[in-house]
């Protein structure tokens, strides 16, 4: 299971509603639905019933509910990662001249240009 898809999860089964917790998540209600598809996958049942007029927890779903609260309350209790020095990596040039041995040949490949 990702943490986004339990941070998703957490935030329909608060609001009881799909687009509610899409707006206050930032993201499409399509990607929010398509993320408790995933997770319902992934346990093998159905989280919500949606058969009703409104959205309500089944069975499943409030077993979860708590579970996904202790691991996210766990997960952001871990300390942050260390952080890079700045700076980083030199890149390598990919230059375009052509090795010096070879400089005043034409290319193989190219045909001769006029002058």
């Amino acid at each position: 299971m990702k943490i986004t898809h339990l941070r998703h999860f957490v935030a329909v089964a608060e609001e009881m509603h799909f687009v509610r917790a899409a707006n206050s998540l930032g993201i499409s209600r399509a990607k929010l639905d398509s993320s408790i598809r995933t997770l319902e996958t992934e346990i093998g049942s159905e989280l919500f019933d949606r058969r009703q007029e409104t959205t309500t927890l089944t069975g499943a779903g409030e077993a979860l509910l708590e579970q996904a609260r202790i691991e996210l309350a766990e997960f952001d209790d871990r300390p942050p990662a260390p952080v890079a020095p700045p700076g980083g990596k030199a890149k390598a040039s990919k230059g375009k001249g052509r090795a010096p041995i070879v400089k005043g040949e034409p290319r193989p490949y190219k045909n001769r240009q006029s002058r």
